[in-house]
């Protein structure tokens, strides 16, 4: 029995088949067996709206190599991603697990939600990815292999090492992602490229050490501010190249207010750490 966090988790029963619903709580479908730490891998994949691509995705974590299980954070799609993943499940029943939330709570949340869950099931190498395909799931073993190894604490999906590595943006979406890298590497000296950037792998002592109660952002931000906090604690970061395409399928969850909360959240996050409050 998994109980309380700050993203309104209630409880969920440790058994085969799916969980009860209920207005008030949010439900795990088929989880898997708590474990302890064996160097297991997982990814967190936020859903909402992604039916489109979702199976897709799946089929190609399933077939990597190395075994990647994926946890599937689903925010009460209501284009049915969560049956599509169910219908995966019965597939992969060792490979996919499904979270599901009462609705949409912020892809921070959700991030937030899924690195609890696969810390207490003993995960130690965990990732995390879009579920439109603008990752490419077979570049994960490319991320998890300097951490599990031992050359870094936190991996990055770069975009802009080795080159700009985008198909498919139109000019002003990329100045708007190569100038928030600018604009928060000179309010943070945070030194990594691309400081956006959502692809990416943890080792387990990294998520430990991040008091999550205190990570409220959501979106860019977050992704800025999960950096941010474990290069103050001085794990260390390395970008692994890899190529973004935009995705072909379904809608961009990008908006005004994000690229705003991105924008701020910097200067907040720069402040506490000069105060000692971060």
């Amino acid at each position: 029995m998994f109980t309380g966090s700050g993203d309104g988790v209630l409880c969920t029963k440790r058994s085969v088949g799916l969980a009860s619903r209920s207005p008030s709580s949010h439900v795990w479908s088929r989880p898997l067996p708590e474990s302890p730490s064996t160097g297991r891998a997982a990814v967190i994949i936020p859903t909402y709206n992604e039916a489109q691509n979702i199976g897709l995705v799946l089929e190609a974590v399933a077939a990597l190599p190395e075994p990647v299980v994926a946890l599937v954070v689903d925010d009460n799609s209501p284009d049915g991603t969560a049956d599509v993943v169910r219908s995966m499940m019965n597939r992969y029943p060792d490979r996919i697990e499904l979270l599901e939330r009462t609705g949409k709570l912020g892809l921070g949340s959700a991030y937030r939600f899924g690195f609890r869950h696969a810390l207490e099931l003993g995960f130690d190498f965990i990732c995390e990815m879009d579920a439109d395909f603008s990752h490419d799931p077979r570049d994960l073993p490319s991320l998890i292999a300097p951490v599990r190894d031992g050359r870094a604490d936190v991996t990055v999906g770069s975009r802009y090492i080795q080159g700009v590595r985008v198909i498919n943006w139109p000019l002003s979406r990329l100045v708007l992602s190569y100038g928030a890298g600018v604009y928060t590497r000179l309010i943070t000296r945070l030194p990594v490229q691309d400081v956006t950037a959502g692809f990416k792998c943890f080792h387990r002592r990294v998520l430990e050490a991040i008091d999550f109660n205190r990570v409220r952002s959501n979106g860019y931000s977050f992704q800025v501010e999960m950096k941010y906090r474990a290069w103050k604690r001085g794990y260390r970061i390395m970008e692994v190249p890899i190529i973004f395409t935009e995705r072909t399928e379904g809608q961009s969850k990008m908006s005004r207010a994000i690229v705003r909360e991105a924008a701020l959240k910097v200067w907040e996050l720069r402040l506490r750490a000069l105060i000692g409050r971060l």
